[in-house]
Formats: structure tokens, C-alpha cells, sequence
């Protein structure tokens, strides 16, 4: 059995009555844009078997960005929850926001790593495309490295990308 979806207006409605909110993004991603009082506890701590702290038995509404996370991972939320009713909120926090309701918002924080690694990525590849058939086709190669290195993070869950920009500074100085 999969967690009901609700609406951002019955769910600021449930929140207001006692239920938690439960981000499931990862934490760069709360870090620069989050729903009041909504409570950070990534996906990745789910499928750790992590559980979440909820003593009094609240109802649990999870989210993420725009609902795919939460639809793709209900039964490791509904585990998660525990006996407790799990809900879902449809849209995430893109329909939380299209619905005119309110979020907190950093933008001192950097932009969440797997969009640095779309956009470096997305970068190299333009940048050896243009450069391969204006100056010399062996740059081509720049954009095939790029294209075999984001594979390779596809198949082995390994994103060297993504760990080298872990170590710049802009991501550094926020952790």
C-alpha cells in the first residue's frame, strides 16, 4: 500500500494540526530552499534504515522536489513512518510554491551538487562541441570524456564530478 498524496493547502492545513513535514532531499537542497517548519531527513538516511524521531505519533507528510522522489520511494517511507499515518505531498515543494505558499530561502547557499555537475557537465560538452568544429576535432574528445564520465556515474553510482566539486570552496564553506 502506497502513502496518499495531498495537496500543498490540505497539507499546510494537516501541518498546522499537528503533522510533521519530512524533506527528503538532500541536505544542500533544504539547506537553500525549504517549507517552514519542515523537518531535514535526506532519502539517503531512509534507505539506511534510519528511523524518524516522531514520539508523539504525528502524521507524516513527506516531500521533495516535485514529487518524483516521494512516489518512487513510498514504501521506504511508509517503513520509514512506522505505524503512524505517512502522507505525500503531491507536487513537492514546486506545488507548495505554485500554490503561493510560503518558503525559506538562502541563496548564500550553493545550488545543490547535481546541478553544479549538470551545469559543468553541460558546459564541457558545449564547450568541446563549439571548440571541436571551429578550431580542431580533437576536441570533440572533451565532450566525449564528459559524456563517458557521466555514464560511468550512471552505471557505478560514482560521480568524481561531483565529489571534485564537493572540495571547492563554495561548497566547503556551507558544511
Amino acid at each position: 500500500m502506497s502513502p496518499e498524496s495531498v495537496a500543498p493547502e490540505k497539507a499546510k492545513t494537516l501541518i498546522e494540526h499537528g503533522a510533521l513535514l519530512i524533506d527528503i532531499r538532500d541536505t544542500s537542497e533544504y539547506l537553500r530552499e525549504h517549507i517552514p517548519g519542515a523537518r531535514s531527513f535526506p532519502l539517503t538516511d531512509i534507505q539506511a534504515g534510519k528511523t524518524i524521531e516522531n514520539p508523539e505519533g504525528r502524521p507524516l507528510i513527506f516531500h521533495c522536489l516535485s514529487g518524483g522522489r516521494t512516489a518512487q520511494n513510498a514504501r521506504s517511507l511508509m517503513a520509514a513512518a512506522g505505524p503512524v499515518p505517512a502522507l505525500i505531498l503531491a507536487g513537492g515543494i514546486n506545488a507548495w510554491k505554485r500554490a503561493s505558499l510560503p518558503v525559506v530561502e538562502d541563496k548564500k547557499q550553493p545550488l545543490p551538487i547535481m546541478r553544479q555537475v549538470q551545469i559543468v557537465a553541460g558546459t564541457l560538452i558545449l564547450t568541446g562541441v563549439v571548440l571541436g568544429y571551429s578550431i580542431d576535432s580533437r576536441l570533440f574528445l572533451l565532450a566525449g570524456f564528459t559524456g563517458a564520465g557521466l555514464l560511468f556515474a550512471g552505471v557505478s553510482g560514482i560521480c568524481g564530478m561531483a565529489n571534485l566539486l564537493l572540495k571547492m570552496p563554495w561548497n566547503r564553506m556551507h558544511q
